[in-house]
Parts: C-alpha cells; structure tokens; sequence
C-alpha cells in the first residue's frame, strides 16, 4: 500500500512513491465525511483517483535502493504523458503520444541508461544528450513509465497496511482543502494521506516521515487534457 514501484528507464530506478490506502479509525461524526470511517474515507480516495481521467504528479522520494528520486509528470488513462523523471543528477524528459514513448535525457542518465550495454553503446552517452530518442515499441524497461492505473493500483498492494489511520483534522494542499490521514508505524514513519474535502473526494498529497524513505508526492490538476506532442 505505501510504495508504488516504477521500474522505468526513465528514472533508471525502482521509483518508490509514498502512497496510502487508508484505514482504520471510525473518524465518527465530525465533517467533512461526516459519519464515515478513515477506511472509507481513502477506499473511496483511491477508487475517485483511479477513475479520474488525467493527473499531475511531483514530488520526491527516497527508494529502497538509495538515493533520491524526482517525477514532475502528467499522465491520462490513455497513457499519454509529458514530464521529467530523475535520479541523483541524471534527468529525462518523458513524452508518450500515439502508443510511441520518447526520452530526452541529458549524458548522465544515458551514462547510467548504458552501463550495461557495451562499450560502443556506452560511448553514445555524450552524442546522445539532450536529444529526443524514439525508444523501440514493446521495450520491457519502459513498459510502465507513463501507466497512471498501475501507479493507482500499486498504491492497494498489501491489504495488511490498511489498519490504524486515523483522522488528523483539515488543512490545505496548493490552496484546497483536504482531510488529513495518517498513521505511525513500527519502523518509525509517519504516513499522511490528503484528500480532497470539496467535490471528488481526489488523493491530493501524499507523504512519509522519518524512516529509511521519506518523501513527498502532491497530485493536481485532475481531468485536465494531457498535451503530449510528438
């Protein structure tokens, strides 16, 4: 429940994005979402946020592997996506339209793109930096950069980490009200959860104190066309 797992050329890591599915606590009487439990609350967050037609993800977090990773991505249930995705100084620019995935990376993520190819190849790192690169159709290393349901349904992977959220009154997230859930674990972190107070009930931030991988991931501009030109 708490890691999205984006294991993408793009950001050449395994990108673990700090998401909850909420639970716990009946939260009973008190608005918004009077009379309804903070289960409720963030089953009906995640289910609003998978249905949504497009997003807007930016933030940062630190994966298991090390290091820190940054997405500035908007992405729609078609799979058309424009955005920048990176790690530790590499960067790329990401652009899917047409079922057609391009990367423009500048040399240091090319450097690390290639380190397992041969020297040849390697050596493309400096020519290959800054240019819009098409990537071959069905490539398995990018298969999943710009799929918005599995970052969504990647957020309910263990049912396990359901228990214990608990409401934390209101605030606001880039000017909107939200509700605020979270929950402290047995490893030390401190998980937050935000959800929109007014109309769809849409996950706006998401957070991840203290631990071995914090970070933080906000999620705006929700139904808003993804221009994502060739």
């Amino acid at each position: 429940m708490r890691t999205i797992k984006m294991a993408t050329a793009v950001a050449t890591a395994s990108v673990s994005v700090a998401l909850l599915a909420g639970c716990g606590d009946s939260g009973g009487g008190s608005e918004p979402f009077e009379g309804q439990s903070a289960d409720d609350i963030a089953a009906k967050a995640v289910e609003a946020t998978k249905q949504a037609d497009s997003l807007h993800m930016k933030g940062d977090v630190r994966p298991e592997n090390g290091g820190t990773v940054t997405l500035d991505v908007s992405v729609d249930q078609e799979k058309n996506c424009e955005g920048t995705i990176g790690t530790g100084e590499a960067r790329a620019d990401v652009r899917h339209a047409d079922a057609t995935l391009y990367l423009r990376g500048d040399e240091q993520y090319w450097r690390d793109a290639l380190r397992q190819q041969p020297d040849a190849a390697q050596g493309m790192a400096q020519k290959l930096d800054g240019k819009w690169v098409k990537m071959p159709a069905g490539d398995a290393a990018t298969a999943g950069v710009c799929d918005k349901q599995g970052f969504i349904a990647a957020m309910d992977e263990d049912e396990s980490e359901r228990q214990g959220m608990k409401r934390d009154g209101t605030t606001e997230v880039d000017g909107e009200e939200a509700l605020k859930l979270t929950k402290k674990t047995s490893a030390g972190e401190t998980l937050a959860l935000y959800v929109a107070t007014e109309g769809e009930p849409y996950i706006l931030k998401s957070t991840t104190e203290g631990g071995k991988n914090p970070g933080s991931v906000t999620f705006s501009d929700y139904n808003e066309p993804v221009r994502a030109e060739q």
